[in-house]
């Protein structure tokens, strides 16, 4: 491993503000994924040992330099920063059920919740928790929703595998799309009986 090469990565992570791929990061500096993990981990030791206030983060294949939870206070003081709103328990409910289930559609989140959640979902979008990841191949072509990696720091996750197991779901499986797939087809199928 390049020892010269990591305050350059630092320079890099601060410099962006954004999370940044691995994929970029190897490509940047011409090393191979392993030593780029070696660079990331060493880079993170280093933060730690020397108790910096400023630590990396392992966003699902990118990274990105943080501030340390423990000083949040400071920072809000320093910069006048309003404390944002919490999330409602619908927020959060919706947040859930597209982390276990993505990519879903708007239907199948109010077929599992019961109720309409326009609002909720424009919400979450707007926060940068969620995201519109494409259509589904299906009559009116309805939008699939995912998490994005704001929703990884946010949550302070590295990957949807850190995600802690549904209460007695341990051993099933979550819905996949297939089975959204199918849900839409009969409920669409029983409209054109009824027509």
């Amino acid at each position: 491993m390049n020892k010269n090469l990591l305050p350059a990565l630092e320079a890099v992570l601060f410099a962006g503000g954004e999370p940044i791929s691995a994929a970029r990061l190897v490509k940047v500096f011409d090393i191979e994924p392993e030593e780029l993990a070696e660079l990331c981990a060493e880079l993170s030791n280093k933060l730690d040992r020397e108790g910096s206030g400023i630590k990396l983060l392992n966003l699902d294949g990118a990274y990105q330099l943080a501030t340390r939870e423990e000083y949040e206070q400071y920072i809000k003081e320093a910069y006048d920063l309003r404390r944002r709103t919490p999330l409602s328990q619908a927020a959060l409910e919706v947040l859930s059920v597209i982390a276990y289930n993505q990519p879903v559609t708007k239907a199948f989140i109010e077929q599992v919740r019961g109720v309409d959640c326009s609002g909720v979902i424009g919400t979450l979008v707007e926060k940068d928790l969620i995201e519109e990841c494409g259509r589904l191949e299906l009559p009116g072509r309805p939008l699939l929703y995912s998490t994005t990696k704001n929703f990884l720091r946010c949550f302070s996750l590295t990957s949807l595998k850190d995600l802690p197991p549904l209460p007695g779901k341990e051993a099933a499986a979550a819905p996949d799309l297939g089975e959204q797939l199918m849900v839409s087809t009969l409920a669409e199928e029983e409209l054109e009986d009824e027509q």
